[in-house]
């Protein structure tokens, strides 16, 4: 399953991107280009580009601590990063309000960021006890209000279809028995419930890690999320701009394989019943990774987070942007 994105710090103090020096370069940074880094938690990848001379980044995130933890990298590099409040999925409108209509990157490293995973108040994790949230935007529902109110079968489907739980029915039943009796308002009560309705499991994960992912994916829309946000850079993006994306679960890769994909080669349009409609459409993308790139065995050893990640990269080409899809 899924493990968190990038941000894990290290012994200086300092966070560590996963594969940020793949993503850099795959971006080609130039001096006088604008870079979206969609995702920016703790400034990653933001100061990476910096660093290497990007002229300006974005950096969007809809966590409000992120954003006022950003304050002081952006203090590092007057004029050179501006921190957007909100989420990638709307960064061709962000980018917008701040005068903005087409960039030279978008970088987007997928998940819930270690900081998160570490604050037990966040609710993101069942290896500290806290308020069962999961919220990243700290906005809208929380992950208890849809342990405790969504039906049953919805759950069920859920944990199957979202974390492939082979017992997504126990699991769901076993929550609908609880919350019978009394809310489920925290982490280490539903981990033990979870725990509790497996009988079998691998002994080294936890076996409420599957349950756990799927509820921050439902609680932030995440796949819905980032279909919105792979059609807005294609939207924002300059011809010859790239798009680069970290991704650590199969759910996740494959939107981003598949929209890359369909989008590298002239597909036919229209409807196979008629036709002298169907028609083939230009190509928006050039794939740059045909296979996703992985991190070597030196950065997982130094960041065991980083051990599913996969990088893909595209390439925008003159094509004008597809207008389907989510806006």
């Amino acid at each position: 399953m899924s493990a968190a994105r990038s941000n894990t710090p290290n012994g200086n103090g300092r966070h560590l991107p996963v594969m940020a020096a793949e993503v850099v370069d795959s971006l080609q940074v130039r001096p006088d280009g604008a870079y979206v880094d969609g995702t920016f938690g703790a400034g990653g990848y933001t100061s990476r580009l910096l660093e290497a001379g990007a002229g300006t980044v974005y950096g969007i995130d809809r966590d409000p601590d992120a954003i006022a933890g950003g304050q002081a990298l952006s203090a590092a590099f007057p004029g050179r990063l501006v921190l957007v409040p909100g989420r990638f999925g709307d960064m061709q409108r962000l980018m917008a309000e701040q005068g903005v209509t087409a960039v030279d990157g978008v970088a987007l490293d997928l998940g819930v960021s270690s900081m998160q995973l570490d604050q037990a108040e966040r609710g993101f994790s069942f290896q500290h006890d806290g308020p069962l949230d999961m919220r990243m935007g700290r906005d809208g529902p929380s992950a208890a209000d849809l342990v405790n109110h969504v039906d049953e079968a919805t759950l069920a489907d859920w944990f199957w279809r979202y974390g492939e739980e082979r017992y997504s029915r126990r699991v769901a039943r076993a929550i609908a028995a609880a919350r019978a009796e009394a809310l489920i308002a925290r982490t280490r009560q539903l981990a033990e419930l979870v725990a509790g309705a497996i009988p079998l499991h691998d002994p080294n994960h936890h076996p409420a890690t599957r349950v756990f992912h799927v509820l921050r994916i439902a609680v932030n829309d995440e796949l819905g999320e980032l279909e919105r946000g792979l059609a807005a850079s294609e939207r924002l993006l300059k011809p010859g701009g790239r798009c680069a994306v970290v991704s650590f679960h199969s759910l996740e890769d494959r939107i981003v394989k598949n929209f890359f994909r369909e989008r590298s080669s002239s597909q036919p349009r229209g409807s196979r019943h008629l036709p002298e409609q169907v028609h083939a459409a230009a190509a928006a993308w050039r794939l740059i990774t045909r296979r996703p790139l992985t991190p070597g065995a030196a950065e997982v050893a130094a960041n065991p987070r980083a051990r599913s990640a996969r990088l893909r990269v595209a390439e925008r080409l003159e094509t004008p942007a597809s207008q389907e899809g989510p806006a």
